[in-house]
């Protein structure tokens, strides 16, 4: 394995599409989802001890995650975990991560991914990854892995790309925002679109240098923090300036404006698990195609839902079709599987009616 190589796992959000099974205080990605009885995390983590050794993978996360993290990943230290105090979006994590790992190995060349994620085929995952690292290690560029599109979704963006530049590598020509069924429909019969994963390959060095031409807000903020990273101090000099950083996703803050970036289309069996029907998808289903994580339940006349119902629960459900049925401690969601995208909404909603402690 290289040495300059290293990996940051984003593990930060609080997944509120996967309401109610994701709550803040406990959110998806430290949950076992796809009951292999490992977490999204772990799997994750186990992922990509494949690419770099367990000391050279690092995760972002929020710090009320701390405590979490380290029980579920026995290979991970405190020191591994880079902590924001508040969530201030992906480019504020980013750079402060990058500065960090910049201190420790000015030649580090990194991984950036989720940590919920659902990879299929993981050899040719690694297999990409290991291609991109090759080549972000020659060149001062940014490369994100585009996912070659199976269908037209319209719940992911998209990457348009253009010249092949080296085997197997292109340039990119513009990202979309989420597109209608109509464009999703357009951009598979042009053939030169991809999903965009957020999965990201550079050079500390390269990222740093683009947070400087395109956002020096933040970049000039976490510079002026160089002295104290991987130091005693680095807790004190985050917590007393993150806040201020600018809340900011790094697609906007760089990947949309930048003029080095390159996409390698990759097919590894992929989905974000973004949402409950992602998992429908996914997962082992009965003949009735539905999604069934419950021990007690009693089904008749129901199919293509997904059903989770706590393990000390009856239910009996009859007559559902396309449904999201999910029980959990104080809350339960009966929702329509094709209105899913309106669950982050009422999540919203809900917290303002009824308070923070259902969420």
């Amino acid at each position: 394995m290289d040495q300059n190589n290293y990996v940051l796992i984003m593990a930060g959000g609080i997944g509120s599409r996967f309401w109610p099974k994701s709550r803040d205080h406990f959110p998806k990605q430290f949950l076992d989802i796809l009951g292999t009885g490992q977490s999204l995390l772990q799997i994750t983590y186990a992922r990509f001890l494949k690419i770099c050794p367990a000391e050279h993978i690092f995760i972002v996360t929020n710090s009320q995650y701390q405590d979490i993290i380290l029980d579920q990943l026995q290979g991970i230290s405190a020191d591994q975990l880079i902590c924001e105090p508040s969530r201030n979006n992906t480019a504020p994590c980013i750079a402060y991560a990058s500065f960090k790992l910049a201190g420790l190995n000015p030649d580090a060349n990194l991984i950036v991914a989720p940590s919920d994620h659902f990879i299929l085929f993981e050899d040719i995952f690694v297999e990409r990854l290991n291609f991109a690292l090759a080549y972000t290690q020659k060149h001062e560029v940014l490369v994100t892995l585009g996912i070659s599109p199976i269908r037209p979704d319209t719940g992911y963006g998209y990457i348009q790309y253009g010249e092949e530049t080296e085997n197997g590598i292109y340039k990119v020509a513009r990202f979309k925002e989420k597109p209608t069924l109509q464009k999703a429909q357009g951009y598979l019969a042009d053939g030169n679109y991809l999903w965009n994963a957020g999965i990201f390959i550079w050079k500390a060095s390269a990222i740093i240098s683009a947070l400087k031409k395109y956002t020096p807000a933040i970049h000039d903020l976490f510079e002026s923090g160089k002295a104290h990273y991987n130091t005693p101090d680095e807790r004190a000099f985050i917590d007393e300036n993150y806040a201020s950083s600018p809340n900011i996703s790094i697609d906007y803050a760089v990947m949309e404006q930048a003029d080095n970036i390159y996409t390698i289309p990759a097919n590894f069996g992929w989905s974000d698990l973004g949402t409950w029907a992602s998992l429908h998808e996914t997962a082992d289903k009965d003949a009735e195609n539905n999604v069934i994580a419950a021990k007690q339940v009693d089904l008749k006349d129901t199919r293509n839902s997904i059903i989770h119902i706590n393990e000390n629960k009856l239910a009996v459900i009859r007559g559902l079709d396309n449904f999201i049925v999910v029980d959990d401690g104080n809350a339960l969601l009966i929702y329509p599987k094709d209105q899913e995208q309106e669950i982050k909404e009422v999540v919203r909603q809900m917290t303002v009616e009824f308070g923070d402690s259902f969420i």
